[in-house]
């Protein structure tokens, strides 16, 4: 079956849109593209989630890895976080990712295109206060991707995690992580991490 052109004019065009629930951006929405792959975390489990690390994310340093829509980043920094960094490799999807940005004028968010992994595990050690990892759910990336945010967050720091099964206490535990919350919502299982005080 013969792929078809890319329309250039269709780029960013939206199937659908989810809106922030919270913060200096409440109700703003975000355009949602028609991809496959793409599945923005829905509205109950962000509420959920943002309820579970507290509404106030004021001076939160954030990392939204396989950003996608970039809904948790876009979340964290209405609700105050002094950074937010988005990592996204898919070309039209850090286009649309940056149209948000300054639609919202959110200067708090830098948006990095390049492989998510890589990215991760480049971050600095102990220098985050929360990672989410939204990754493709078909991949091999879960493992590794919260070995390298368990390193990039600070004692106490929070992993957010969405996957297709509920990961036990002992693997997350053999990634250097504690299971704090989990939630099941249709196919994702949504699973609040922290790395341990070492002390």
């Amino acid at each position: 079956m013969p792929t078809k052109p890319i329309n250039q004019a269709a780029i960013g065009s939206p199937s659908h849109e989810v809106r922030i629930i919270g913060g200096q951006w409440k109700r703003s929405k975000i355009k949602v593209i028609d991809r496959p792959s793409l599945r923005p975390t829905p509205d109950r489990v962000r509420e959920t989630l943002f309820n579970w690390l507290g509404q106030d994310l004021t001076g939160w340093r954030c990392v939204d890895a396989f950003a996608g829509t970039g809904a948790l980043g876009f979340e964290s920094a209405s609700r105050g976080a002094q950074s937010v960094l988005m990592l996204e490799q898919d070309t039209q999807l850090v286009a649309q990712l940056l149209e948000t940005q300054q639609r919202l004028k959110a200067q708090t968010v830098q948006v990095q295109k390049g492989d998510a992994m890589m990215g991760l595990q480049g971050l600095a050690p102990s220098s985050l206060d929360v990672v989410f990892l939204d990754p493709p759910f078909e991949g091999e990336y879960f493992e590794k991707a919260l070995q390298a945010a368990a390193k990039a967050v600070v004692p106490e720091g929070w992993v957010y995690l969405e996957a297709p099964v509920h990961w036990t206490d002992e693997a997350v535990q053999a990634c250097g992580l504690q299971a704090v919350k989990h939630m099941k919502a249709g196919a994702v299982h949504a699973h609040l991490l922290q790395r341990p005080f070492e002390g």
